[in-house]
């Protein structure tokens, strides 16, 4: 594989990292006491909308759309966003600034590739110019939706509309202010074949029937503004325009919604896991226990060492795996897909929880990005599909391969 990406990557490269010297990292620590502060819950932090448009303006701004989207593209292989996705995960929130955030990079992706022209004129535009938010809508608190097909929403037709009821959680985007359409899966056939029981619909925020019961604490955090929502969907009526692909669809488009979105989520892992070892680093090297520095004891070393290896192995994994996405597309990666979504956020768990032991008290404070970034790696081995699914079906498929 070559990894000696064009002046057009470098290029980009060195605009992120000057955009991100200049302007995300002096207002770090503003934006997390700001979004912690209980009484700015749920609204939007105010620098936002001025660092989206110097993004903008520096042409950092919808990197993740590969190239195969056409025009909508800003013409990079997924081989080639992975970097600058790396660099972004260096710090929580900043994928929102260059409009490359998750729920939304995956709901713009499903719209550009299955979306109809009318349903890419109505939402499509307006996210990819940064102009509203949006929200998936899959999970459910009833069933064990680690396994989709169990996904029990009801989306029946009636006459020109479909009628929705179900209750979703753990809802990505639903709480943000700005959000104004939502990708809710649910069944249109329960009599199908298992896998084409599933559909994807649109559904605009304020439609009757939507409510937002609650949002969700993720490891006691409500990951403010944005967050994660219980929602209930009574009697909601869309046109029947508003379904996406097709009827029985739905496990298709979240194959080709969740491949990109798993690359996405591990290089900014790795980005994670690669701020967290620098940080361990510098502590290791400031802080003095015993008469010595702790970066001479030989634990400390091991564990720095130990990280390296995992970071770059991970790294080097996920690199080729959106390589050969590039090449054969989602189902011809698969099987490096699920190895990454299993190895990338245990690695970066697993050396975040390192750093933060090295920090003692401060890393499990606010005043380090660590445990916000320890946590969002937990939770990523339960989101996207759980570890124990990737294992399954890698072991499954390996055993019939090698057996």
């Amino acid at each position: 594989m070559n990894f000696d990406y064009t002046d057009k990557v470098k290029d980009l490269q060195k605009k992120l990292q000057d955009f991100m010297d200049a302007y995300i990292y002096p207002v770090e620590k503003e934006y997390e006491e700001w979004v912690n502060n209980p009484a700015n819950v749920w609204q939007v932090w105010p620098g936002m909308d001025k660092l989206k448009e110097k993004a903008r303006s520096a042409g950092l701004w919808n990197l993740f759309l590969p190239e195969d989207y056409g025009d909508l593209s800003p013409g990079l292989t997924n081989l080639e966003y992975a970097p600058l996705a790396e660099m972004m995960g260096r710090v929580g929130w900043v994928s929102e600034v260059f409009n490359c955030n998750a729920p939304d990079t995956g709901n713009m992706e499903v719209l550009a590739k299955y979306g109809t022209p009318a349903q890419q004129d109505r939402w499509l535009k307006p996210l990819m110019n940064g102009e509203i938010r949006s929200a998936f809508l899959m999970t459910e608190p009833d069933v064990a939706s680690s396994d989709a097909t169990n996904v029990s929403t009801s989306i029946v037709a009636d006459g020109d509309e479909y009628v929705i009821n179900g209750r979703k959680w753990w809802s990505s985007g639903a709480m943000d202010p700005r959000c104004e359409i939502m990708i809710v899966m649910g069944k249109t056939d329960t009599e199908a074949d298992r896998h084409r029981q599933q559909s994807m619909i649109l559904v605009p925020k304020n439609t009757p029937g939507v409510t937002v019961l609650r949002g969700l604490h993720a490891m006691g955090s409500l990951d403010s503004p944005g967050g994660h929502a219980e929602v209930l969907l009574k009697d909601v009526r869309v046109p029947k325009e508003n379904m996406l692909l097709g009827e029985g669809r739905g496990f298709e488009i979240a194959q080709g919604r969740l491949g990109p979105g798993r690359i996405h989520h591990c290089m900014r892992l790795i980005g994670m896991a690669q701020r967290g070892l620098e940080l361990m680093c510098q502590r290791s090297a400031e802080r003095v226990a015993f008469g010595r520095p702790i970066s001479a004891f030989s634990s400390v070393r091991q564990d720095v060492a130990r990280s390296l290896c995992e970071i770059q192995q991970a790294r080097l994994l996920t690199l080729e795996a959106a390589d050969k996405m590039d090449k054969y597309g989602t189902k011809g990666a698969a099987e490096l897909i699920s190895m990454i979504k299993i190895v990338a956020p245990t690695m970066a768990q697993n050396v975040l929880d390192r750093a933060i032991q090295v920090h003692g008290g401060m890393g499990v404070s606010h005043d380090t990005p660590l445990f916000q970034m320890f946590s969002w790696a937990r939770i990523i081995r339960i989101a996207d599909g759980p570890d124990e699914v990737h294992m399954y079906q890698l072991g499954r498929n390996t055993i019939k391969k090698l057996g």
